[in-house]
């Protein structure tokens, strides 16, 4: 039986790892930490009884995309589904929500009621049209033209400094540009609005979903199938160079994929110096710096709405998110900066012991920053929720310096698998109409770095995966495989 070799257990690794093994491979996952899932790990970093996700902890895309739609990922796992998708603070007890009903969402912000259902109506209507669109990592034609064609508008509009004439109420403004700084680039930016769209677009369309115990879940519904055909993961088992790792013999069709920054592929004795060069040029962007809170009690937020919606964007203004990311892009930290916070035992029981909470929050650093964002976070919280300091029980500070150690593939702590620039959404990391392919036999890319890009999506597992066994002479489908 011919082997697939696949290091990291990331959601890709293992989204590969499951191609790989019902198309009848032997397969083996290399994984360098103590437990599997990369970016979707759940573990207790501060008291007894408190869960907390290492990477991601929301995952508005995650059971939409074609893999994980195939795989049943929505069956597999419990899933939450909140009434708000996200909420924005502002001063004075003001907020920006983002209910899953758009209409709801229009009618809480006044004036600019037709403004954002003129924006995001078209695109969370026609969802299958808008992820069709952003996945579309072969350049081919649109299934959806006319969907494609008003994501393209509104990221245009967005993505210019048109964006700020696009909403008159200081709640409509914040509510976008809160998402649109999911990205961690520099605000306005085309790669920031097409990000920062889709999202929104999920929003009102199946919502901002989270699974019921922890990202963890995802990890282990997918290793379970791996294990279900046959497959094996080895933990604790950090691969540093390819040159001295005993994957087989890609001359009788043994493969290799790596769920891991592109930067690993230099240690292959065989690497072609036109390849190396251009990983060597492939950029990675800022970081992030987070905090996981143990909490004696729901945060006590000034808005009652803001209280009910597990992903809260603490940054002020849309003036004040935007200085804040560009104060990052120019490499600094604003003494104001935009938060990313989820409170996931708002809905999800299982997080925290009875009456206690968690709160998971980053913010965006420069690269390799050594930055102890506690404070920084716990002000920025107090601003929209006084006395949230009293609460906190205990705190685990997670600096971009260290994230690296705990996921490999986080070059400096960016959390994205390099830069999210336009030029990197097509060179990722290079210019291919089949990015996942190396030069070098038998090794394929299946991380973040290919596209589609970052997220919870599986999908550059599955096509560095179908490549593989395209090349093997094996040509397949989802269909094929669930």
């Amino acid at each position: 039986m011919v082997r697939a070799t696949i290091i990291g257990s990331g959601p890709n690794g293992l989204a590969a790892a499951v191609t790989m093994a019902r198309a009848g491979y032997e397969v083996r996952v290399l994984e360098a930490a103590a437990t599997i899932g990369g970016g979707v790990r759940t573990l207790p970093s501060t008291l007894s009884g408190f869960r907390h996700d290492v990477c991601s902890a929301v995952h508005p895309v995650a059971p939409t995309t074609p893999f994980f739609h195939a795989f049943g990922l929505g069956e597999r796992i419990e899933w939450i589904r909140p009434a708000i998708s996200y909420a924005h603070p502002l001063d004075d007890g003001r907020a920006g929500i983002a209910w899953r009903d758009i209409e709801r969402t229009a009618s809480g912000l006044g004036v600019d009621e037709r403004a954002w259902l003129s924006r995001l109506r078209p695109l969370s209507s026609h969802i299958a049209g808008v992820i069709d669109f952003t996945g579309n990592q072969m350049m081919r034609i649109p299934h959806d033209p006319i969907t494609s064609a008003r994501f393209a508008l509104r990221m245009l509009e967005q993505g210019t400094p048109l964006a700020s004439r696009a909403f008159r109420t200081e709640e409509a403004a914040a509510l976008l540009s809160g998402v649109l700084a999911h990205a961690n680039t520099p605000l306005p930016s085309l790669a920031g609005s097409a990000a920062g769209l889709m999202l929104a677009a999920h929003a009102h369309a199946g919502g901002w979903m989270y699974p019921r115990g922890g990202a963890q879940r995802i990890a282990d519904a997918l290793a379970d199938d791996v294990a279900a055909h046959g497959g094996t993961i080895e933990t604790d088992s950090h691969v540093t160079d390819l040159g001295a790792l005993d994957w087989g013999d890609p001359t009788r069709g043994d493969v290799l994929l790596l769920n891991t920054s592109p930067r690993l592929l230099l240690t292959h004795p065989d690497v072609p110096s036109r390849y190396s060069r251009a990983i060597h040029a492939y950029k990675y962007g800022p970081a992030a710096a987070k905090v996981d809170f143990a909490l004696d009690g729901p945060v006590p937020w000034a808005n009652a709405d803001v209280a009910k919606s597990p992903t809260v964007h603490l940054g002020g203004t849309r003036a004040e998110v935007w200085a804040s990311e560009n104060a990052v892009a120019d490499g600094r930290v604003s003494e104001r900066p935009y938060v990313l916070a989820v409170q996931p035992s708002v809905l999800d029981d299982t997080r925290a012991p009875e009456g206690k909470a968690v709160l998971w929050a980053y913010i965006h650093v420069p690269q390799g920053s050594r930055l102890d964002a506690t404070e920084l976070i716990t002000r920025q919280v107090e601003r929209f929720a006084p006395g949230f300091r009293d609460r906190i029980l205990a705190h685990h500070a997670v600096p971009a310096s260290a994230r690296e150690a705990i996921n490999p593939a986080e070059i400096g702590g960016d959390i994205l698998g390099g830069a999210f620039t336009l030029a990197q959404a097509f060179r990722r990391p290079t210019l291919s109409t089949a990015p996942w392919r190396t030069p070098m036999a038998g090794v394929y890319l299946a991380s973040a770095s290919t596209p589609p890009g970052p997220g919870v999506n599986g999908m550059a597992g599955w096509h560095a995966a179908r490549t593989a066994l395209a090349d093997a002479g094996t040509r397949v489908t989802l269909a094929d495989l669930f």
